[in-house]
């Protein structure tokens, strides 16, 4: 009897099995299964909302910025000569240094004042239902009325807190007249309107440490200082991050808030990079160095948030 046997095409000889050629192709060929992207349909609204809302007003912007439009049907290519003027204006330069160095004092206020209530509100109980909506109050009201009560509150004449550091005091404010006086008003405004929002990130980061971590500090007898610097400030590392990118954003494209109460002023005192761009676009009404400006206003953004993101990532590895 041979010791060679064919089983279902297959021969086998010994313990060595050889597959026939047709089949040894197939289990070659790759498994390929055809995709179902009937998903895709379901991002379709957003991209068609994103091309009518960005892309094509980006575009347009782009279209202007390297023409000199004298009427709708007039104009002049004029290739870079904006982005080469706004960038040599010193009255931009200025108002530049203006909104680094106001995002700045944003940031070293709101975040530690922010980190501070978070750590002060309560973590069970009623309380801390009302701690909530309290703090958030703030952030519910608009920014053109936050404009608006600040202008009021903070008048010498009319407003509780002008004429209480006024004649209770004896500090003779007028943020209308002084410049000192207006960056301090649209400062401690911001402070007061966007402070909540750090809070509310940094409570909920302390909320997701596990309360086993802070029953060991309590056994091994650490301080509230130190319970907050080896347990819960490493923690939030992550939710700060977020929180000094959106504050940087938002504080770096103020607008609302300072135009309402101030209108940039008085002179140029709260004149900051988005308040001089709608002057050049809306007041002058000058679509060329207004396009380039608004370019180079994202490009700066878009490079600072870079900056900001890569060194606080890197820093907390």
């Amino acid at each position: 009897m041979s010791d060679q046997t064919t089983v279902a095409g297959t021969q086998v000889s010994g313990e060595v099995v050889t597959p026939p050629p047709a089949e040894a192709a197939e289990e070659s060929r790759p498994n390929l299964k055809r995709k179902d992207n009937r998903a895709w349909l379901l991002v379709l609204p957003v991209v068609v909302s994103v091309a009518f809302t960005a892309v094509i007003p980006l575009m347009t912007v782009v279209n202007y910025s390297v023409q000199d439009v004298f009427s709708p049907t007039e104009r002049v290519f004029v290739g870079l000569e904006w982005f080469r003027s706004i960038s040599r204006d010193p009255e931009v330069r200025a108002a530049l240094v203006r909104t680094l160095l106001f995002s700045a004092q944003v940031l070293l206020l709101e975040i530690p004042l922010g980190v501070l209530l978070a750590v002060s509100m309560p973590r069970r109980g009623v309380w801390v239902s009302v701690s909530l909506v309290l703090v958030a109050l703030p952030l519910l009201i608009p920014w053109n009325v936050v404009g608006t009560i600040w202008q009021i509150f903070a008048r010498g004449d009319i407003g509780l807190g002008g004429w209480t550091i006024n004649n209770v005091l004896g500090i003779n404010f007028n943020y209308t007249l002084d410049s000192t006086d207006a960056w301090i008003t649209v400062l401690v405004m911001d402070v007061w309107h966007w402070t909540p929002l750090v809070a509310l990130l940094a409570y909920a980061g302390l909320r997701s440490i596990p309360e086993p971590y802070f029953q060991a500090a309590q056994i091994d007898g650490a301080s509230a200082w130190a319970t907050f610097r080896h347990i819960q400030l490493p923690r939030l590392r992550g939710v700060l991050t977020i929180a000094i990118l959106l504050r940087f954003m938002d504080s770096f494209m103020i607008f609302t808030e300072p135009f309402v109460v101030t209108g940039g002023g008085p002179g140029n005192a709260t004149s900051f990079l988005s308040i001089l761009l709608s002057k050049i676009a809306v007041g002058q009404f000058d679509l060329g160095p207004a396009g380039a400006f608004s370019l180079l206003y994202f490009l700066i953004v878009q490079i600072l948030c870079y900056v900001f993101f890569t060194v606080l990532t890197r820093s907390g590895r």
